[in-house]
């Protein structure tokens, strides 16, 4: 019904908008006709039937880094590229992958309760009930025996642990016991930990992805009482990939640190569990009854804790090597052999992953299917074609990382772009990537038809945006406007480490927004789920590979690579004044508050079980001087139009001389000695947040600096940033 609603809401904005045209824009091209004839033959190779077929081929058995399951997707996928007509093959990494000896999770005194820690199989999902299954944890959890109370945490945000210190709870000595939601998991247990817990748990509840989202599965495609999401804890925001091996490749005879001595690895047990088995743990709580923004869809009443009995938390895990097996395929290009455009999605699962990862990967699949057929046809790409499927993904990007480490140099040289895709399903297209591929992003999103509404993937997107506006002004404006809205990259996928690490200008696709569910990362990801509720009929696997395909195959045959830097500099002197922003009113708000020191006032918290907000004193807040990127946007400005320019009246000579130069601007965005306290993330303008773990945080050495209010930090930080978008113009300028 929710969906039907939403539906017709757009169908009424769809008739403000001009439906009968798609937009032919071919940015780059000097010929858009055989552009247009090449991608309507590849949109004609695509076959939402094969889609289908391989979501149900590769999400039929269990297939995590290491199993028998995930060679047999591997050994699939290189059959389906060789069959294609690719030069293909399988590039092993030997891999550190802990998996559970011991799980035990009980609770004794006023409630005696062992958790059952197990989803059991249903008749309705085929595949719920094969050997192989990885049991429910967190990969990367320490080994521990810890025995203690248990406190609630909310979220187990850095701002929940500020509210328990209102009511005077200390975490320190306890085991707590999280929601997942709000943030990527692995921040839940890193801001425990900081706080002094000695274990965490982490449940899904009902209220989030459960019943009270939606009838549950198998009724229903959410989360059900036993439903559990399995995920990697390791802090990615130090470093992904093999944390045994950082910032080098898992090849033969690499040395390797002690998985106890490793940055990125936390030091407490943690293990995930569903809401079947957090109930009675939550049942248990004593102390103050929760502020109501913490309360759950549980039928009791919450409480923070302590709890009245003691929590027992057993985890042991085996600490092994295991092989990961990343799948390269190529083809040729007949004019630029050594300009590269990499696709990639991962093929491993944490169990049957017919959504997380398969959905994506069947997509990528169709495309080089696709683009087979045409180069048997008798076309050869100019540019050559790299198509990926990563392996390790699920453990912290490991097979993606591994490859990107040992091929650093041959991929600043070479790389012209990587395109990656994930998880996909029904709803609105999603992108995100360098902020000089939105005119190419922007082209693409108007010549792809939505399957479910008939108008133009950008044009849904554009409505859906408008009918999240918050004002009438903001709903004009979304309406009127002509781009698409290239969302900047935190982390969670394999692109991290082609643009946040070496520099690569990176996409990443994927459609979603009325695919909901609760099956994330439990044995429930299954063909059987999938169909039924995420993508039923496959249309938007094919919209996503003609997506991502449109994408290879312009940046592949472009006469004018499509980098537009005059659109990164727009986009970073926005992200510029918003940190401006940010600073003026903290020190407003500095103000303020010490002000009301001085008058003795104070405030009526919202939630009246928070008690007086009294005032105190806070550190004024200084000047900031962000003239130092203020002037270098300028002279990014002017580099900028002038590249533009120059393109615009070059030949084909000149466009290839450029072309050879353009793709390796990016890297000049990169700062020799890393993000502060974390040197693995090298870009000034992305990375993900030290505390949001997927979500993005951009120009993130100022941003972070000014948040936790190191004010030395922030103008050195302002400093690199400057440095950076001077040498990216001074690099422009001599193209």
């Amino acid at each position: 019904m929710q969906h039907l609603k939403k539906t017709v809401i757009l169908s009424t904005i769809f008739l403000n908008l001009t439906i009968n045209s798609i937009a032919q824009q071919f940015t780059g091209f000097k010929n858009t006709e055989a552009q247009k004839k090449l991608e309507a033959n590849f949109d004609n190779q695509l076959s939402a039937k094969r889609v289908g077929e391989n979501i149900k081929l590769m999400s039929s058995v269990p297939h995590h880094i290491g199993s028998v399951g995930g060679k047999f997707v591997a050994d699939e996928i290189v059959k389906q590229f060789k069959a294609a007509g690719w030069d293909t093959k399988i590039v092993t990494y030997q891999l550190l992958f802990p998996t559970p000896l011991t799980r035990v999770l009980e609770m004794k005194g006023a409630t005696n309760f062992k958790a059952l820690l197990k989803e059991p199989a249903l008749k309705e999902d085929a595949t719920s009930a094969q050997a192989d299954q990885l049991p429910t944890y967190n990969c990367w959890s320490a080994d521990g025996d810890v025995n203690a109370e248990l406190v609630f945490v909310n979220y187990g945000l850095p701002e929940d642990y500020e509210t328990l210190a209102k009511y005077g709870i200390d975490v320190k000595g306890k085991i707590v016991i999280a929601k997942y939601g709000r943030s990527w998991r692995g921040i839940k247990p890193k801001v425990a930990q900081e706080h002094g817990a000695i274990g965490c748990l982490i449940y899904s509840d009902p209220q989030d992805d459960g019943y009270g989202a939606g009838d549950v599965y198998p009724v229903g495609p959410f989360k059900n009482e036993y439903g559990v999401q399995r995920g990697s804890i390791m802090d990615m925001v130090i470093y992904p990939g093999d944390p045994s091996t950082p910032n080098y490749a898992s090849v033969g005879g690499a040395p390797r640190v002690d998985h106890n001595q490793a940055e990125n690895l936390l030091k407490i047990p943690v293990l995930p569990i569903s809401y079947h088995d957090a109930a009675p743990l939550l049942q248990d709580m004593a102390g103050p009854v929760a502020p109501k923004a913490w309360r759950g869809g549980l039928p009791f009443t919450y409480h923070i804790g302590p709890s009245k009995s003691k929590v027992h938390l057993k985890l042991n895990f085996d600490w092994k090597i295991r092989p990961a097996y990343n799948v390269i395929a190529m083809i040729q290009g007949s004019q630029y052999p050594d300009q590269w455009v990499i696709r990639g999605n991962h093929h491993d699962a944490w169990v049957n992953g017919a959504n997380d990862p398969v959905s994506g990967m069947a997509a990528e699949l169709d495309e080089a299917i696709a683009i087979g057929a045409l180069v048997k046809s008798g076309w050869k790409p100019k540019r050559t074609l790299v198509y990926c499927a990563w392996d390790a993904e699920e453990q912290g990007l490991m097979g993606s990382v591994e490859w990107v480490e040992e091929h650093a140099a041959s991929l600043q040289a070479k790389a012209v772009a990587y395109i990656n895709s994930d998880g996909n399903g029904r709803g609105f297209l999603s992108a995100e990537g360098s902020h000089a591929f939105t005119g190419l992003m922007t082209d693409i999103s108007k010549s792809i038809i939505d399957p479910q509404t008939g108008v133009t993937v950008f044009e849904r997107q554009r409505a859906n945006r408008a009918t999240e506006a918050a004002t009438t002004t903001a709903k004009k404006e979304i309406l009127n406007s002509s781009t698409y809205p290239l969302g900047a990259m935190g982390s969670g996928s394999d692109y991290s480490s082609f643009i946040q690490h070496v520099g690569v200008p990176s996409l990443n696709i994927g459609f979603g927004g009325e695919n909901e569910g609760g099956e994330y990362h439990s044995i429930y990801d299954s063909y059987d789920h999938y169909s039924k509720y995420k993508d039923p009929g496959f249309a938007y696997g094919v919209a996503l590979a003609q997506t991502a395909g449109r994408a290879a195959l312009r940046l592949s045959e472009a006469d004018a690579l499509p980098f537009d830097f005059t659109a990164l500099h727009k986009t970073v002197k926005g992200y510029v004044t918003e940190l401006m922003t940010n600073v003026e009113q903290m020190r407003e708000k500095a103000k303020v508050e010490n002000e009301l020191v001085h008058t003795k006032s104070y405030t009526v918290a919202a939630d009246p079980t928070e008690g007086l907000k009294l005032p105190t004193v806070v550190a004024e807040v200084p000047y900031i001087d962000f003239a130092p990127i203020l002037n270098a946007l300028t002279r990014l400005e002017k580099a900028a139009q002038q590249v533009e320019q120059i393109k615009a009246n070059a030949d084909v000579q000149k466009l290839s001389a450029i072309n050879a130069k353009i793709y390796t601007a990016e890297q000049s965005l990169l700062m020799t000695t890393g993000l502060p306290r974390r040197p693995w993330y090298k870009h000034s303008l992305y990375a993900p947040g030290f505390y949001t773990g997927y979500g993005v945080k951009t120009i993130p050495g100022v941003r972070e600096a000014i948040e936790q209010k190191n004010w030395e930090e922030t103008t050195a930080q302002v400093g690199e940033v400057a440095a950076a978008i001077n040498r990216l113009a001074t690099y422009l300028e001599n193209l």
